[in-house]
Parts: C-alpha cells; sequence; structure tokens
C-alpha cells in the first residue's frame, strides 16, 4: 500500500507534467515519483545543463514548475550567493552554491552607452526575484567629466524564468542613491514570497574610486512589489550613508522593527584640509506599524572600534532574522540586544592581512569569509592573461556547533575578485 507522501509526491509530479507519458519517463526503470524527488534535490545551479538530457527531464526541471514541488516535498530550502564582481553591466554577475561549490553565471545588466562605473549599488532577493537597486556611477554627459552621481535605476531578474534570463527595468526610486540600508519585507501572513516590499534608507553618492567625498541623505522610501510604486515613509533623523539594514520580526502582538545600523553622517577635516568622516556607533530603529524611529545608543565604547565591521543577519529555518554578527578584522562577534554590546563570539583559524579585502555573509546556518588566494604571478612575459582561474578561500563557521571549516572554489572567470569593490548577497531558494 503506497504511503500518503508517496502518493501525494506522485499527485505532484502527475499534475506537474501532464503530458508525462509523451515526454517519456524521468528515469528508467525508477517510478516517477522517486525520480521527482532525486531530481528535485539537482542545485540550481545544475539544472540549466541538465534540461538538455531528455524531454521529460526540460519539463519537470523548468524553474515554475520545480520550486512548487520543491515546497510540497518539503524540501529543505537552500541559499546561493549571488557575487557582483564589478560594474554588473560589464562584468556578469554569477551564483555559488556551497552545497556543491558550483557557479552559474548571470546575464549582466543592460548596459548604457553614457552610463559607467556601476558601484555602491545594493542587491536583494526577494523570493526568487534578485533586484539591483541604485548605487554611484559616472555619466558621459555630465559636466564636470569624471565626477561620480547618484543612480535611482532599479533592476530585477526573475530566476524562476524559462532561458535565457533577463534583468526587467522597474519604476526607479524617488531619490538617487548609493551605499544605503535596505531590507526585503517578506509577508507576514505566510503569503507568496515574491509579493512583498523593499525599503530603502539614507545613503548618497559616494562611488569608490572617491572614497572621501559624496553626498548624504536621510530620505527612506519602500516599493511595494505588488504595485510596482514606490512610496515616501518617514525619514531618517539624521542624514546616513554606508550603513547596513535589516528586518527584525518581533513575537505575535509586538511591532516588527527595521533597523539600520553604523554608517556615516557628517565629516571633520584633518588640518583643515582632508576630509574624514565621523561614523555612527549607535543604531536607528523603524517601527514598521507606528512609523516612528527610535534610537539605539552608542553599541561600543570610546576607543574600542573605530566603526562598525561587516555585519551579516542569521536567518533561522523560517526565513526570519535569528541573529546578528560583525565581522571586525580578524574576530567575530554575537550582537547582544539586551546588552546593546558585541560580544565576541569567535576568531578567524586564517588570519587576513590588513591590505587584503575580504566578503562576510550568512547563509544556511553558517558564516562565511571570503578572500582571494594569494597567485605567484608568472613574470616570464608580462603580456599575457593568465591561464588559471582565481581562486577563492572560504573559512566557514557554525556558531550552534562553534567549529570552523574551509573550502576553496574556482569562480568562472580569470579576473582577481577585490572584496572593497565587488557585492554580494544571499538568495534562499
Amino acid at each position: 500500500m503506497a504511503s500518503p507522501s508517496s502518493s501525494s509526491t506522485a499527485i505532484a509530479v502527475e499534475a506537474l507534467t501532464p503530458n508525462a507519458a509523451s515526454r517519456g519517463t524521468l528515469i528508467p526503470s525508477l517510478p516517477d515519483d522517486l525520480a521527482a524527488v532525486i531530481l528535485a534535490s539537482i542545485p540550481y545551479s545544475h539544472q540549466s545543463r541538465l534540461r538538455a538530457t531528455a524531454r521529460s527531464w526540460r519539463a519537470f526541471l523548468a524553474p515554475r514548475a520545480l520550486l512548487p514541488l520543491r515546497r510540497s516535498l518539503r524540501l529543505p530550502c537552500r541559499h546561493v550567493l549571488a557575487l557582483f564582481p564589478a560594474d554588473p553591466a560589464i562584468t556578469p554577475p554569477c551564483l555559488f552554491d556551497p552545497a556543491t561549490a558550483a557557479w552559474a553565471l548571470l546575464p549582466p545588466l543592460p548596459c548604457s552607452p553614457y552610463l559607467y562605473g556601476l558601484s555602491n549599488f545594493v542587491p536583494v532577493a526577494l523570493g526568487h526575484h534578485l533586484y539591483v537597486l541604485g548605487g554611484s556611477q559616472f555619466d558621459a554627459r555630465s559636466y564636470p567629466l569624471g565626477h561620480p552621481i547618484a543612480s535611482a535605476a532599479v533592476h530585477r531578474l526573475d530566476l524562476t524564468a524559462p532561458p535565457t534570463l533577463s534583468w526587467d527595468h522597474l519604476p526607479d526610486m524617488l531619490f538617487p542613491r548609493g551605499s544605503f540600508a535596505c531590507a526585503p519585507l517578506r509577508p507576514s501572513d505566510g503569503g507568496n514570497n515574491d509579493e512583498g516590499t523593499i525599503i530603502v534608507a539614507g545613503g548618497g553618492s559616494r562611488h569608490t574610486m572617491f572614497p572621501s567625498v559624496g553626498s548624504r541623505m536621510s530620505s527612506v522610501e519602500c516599493y511595494c512589489v505588488r504595485s510596482g510604486e514606490w512610496r515616501i515613509w518617514t525619514g531618517l533623523p539624521r542624514d546616513r550613508a554606508g550603513s547596513v539594514g535589516f528586518l527584525v520580526r518581533r513575537e505575535a502582538g509586538e511591532e516588527d522593527e527595521f533597523w539600520v545600523m553604523g554608517g556615516y553622517g557628517d565629516y571633520r577635516t584633518l588640518a583643515g584640509v582632508v576630509p574624514a568622516d565621523v561614523y555612527y556607533k549607535d543604531a536607528m530603529v523603524l517601527g514598521l506599524r507606528s512609523g516612528k524611529w527610535k534610537e539605539v545608543e552608542a553599541m561600543w565604547e570610546e576607543g574600542e572600534r573605530r566603526k562598525l565591521g561587516a555585519v551579516v543577519a542569521l536567518d533561522g529555518e523560517d526565513g526570519q532574522t535569528k541573529e546578528i554578527f560583525m565581522l571586525d578584522t580578524n574576530d567575530i562577534f554575537r550582537y547582544d540586544f539586551v546588552l546593546n554590546r558585541w560580544i565576541k563570539e569567535s576568531s578567524l583559524r586564517k588570519k587576513i592581512p590588513g591590505s587584503s579585502s575580504c566578503s562576510f555573509v550568512a547563509m544556511n546556518g553558517e558564516l562565511y569569509v571570503l578572500t582571494t588566494a594569494i597567485q605567484s604571478p608568472d613574470i616570464s612575459d608580462h603580456r599575457r592573461m593568465p591561464k588559471k582561474r582565481s581562486t577563492l578561500e572560504i573559512q566557514i563557521y557554525n556558531p550552534e556547533k562553534k567549529r570552523w571549516r574551509f573550502m576553496t572554489t574556482n569562480p568562472p572567470f580569470n579576473q582577481t575578485i577585490d572584496f572593497k569593490t565587488a557585492i554580494t548577497c544571499t538568495i534562499r531558494l
């Protein structure tokens, strides 16, 4: 007698492929319900290559049909990493699956004949859509030349669309901005995760080529996916750029909050000439129900550190923020909401030199520290391009087990990744 789970799987497969008989079986000598579980477990980065295996596989591995089947089978959600090595209109972004160490290239952003050098943009994932918001760039039509300006452009990539993927241009933000705090607000009632909102706060026009200049702003706006419109929200009390944002879900009856940590606002001059940023030690919290901001006092003592390090939010199994971690030089700290202090959690097993850059990411209940391995250059002929692909070294820390592990991987391009300008975000599939 078939179990209820196997019968529900068979029903899901039949609903998915109503003409399965004409397309053939999924895997010969295996029942379709068992073959469906096997194929549904294939990582996203491998699916595009395997669709050409058979006509039945092409129909089964279509993302719009496969992802609902994964949910019906209650297969665990995986985080994949979206990496933007440089201007996404020139260098295509890519996806990295840490479970299989597999890479998949994404299409580049639409290219403009006038705009170039996009940096300090913010990628964010909402459901199965990847958004690229704002940034700072150069415009060949502006004067003076070589002066960066903020961008208000918004692009979206549907990862469940059939090949080939392409970016859609959405309505621009009301205010151009880069280096801002951003967070996706998913429906709290458990509805469609693709139909949420995206909130952005603060920002400015700073470009990575000019790290000591640029404007600041305090405006806050929100994008509603269903209506496709941007709306003004209550602005920050002070100008703030270069900050990080995340959503904190509270218990039933309490107000959910949007946190904005760190960043810089005002500046002072050294010797009356050189501008230097004044970094914030506090955080601002927006109540999503009341629409009011409240200030969280300084999170560290004077002299403890100059500015906030790289901050990530570790999600739980339900996709909601569970804990907040910070990478400061070679140490990882955990944020204590009660004490309003950063408590040391662990230290990197392989120290990062002061001149090197790294990226700090939270995925699948673990913390990832990505660095580019130093390769010995071939000085026999400086005109030749390197034949070997660059190597990424990843140190992975599990906060629950208090254990470290290591892995290396080769991205699908030859250029060295500078994590001072590269941008990352995670997508939950």
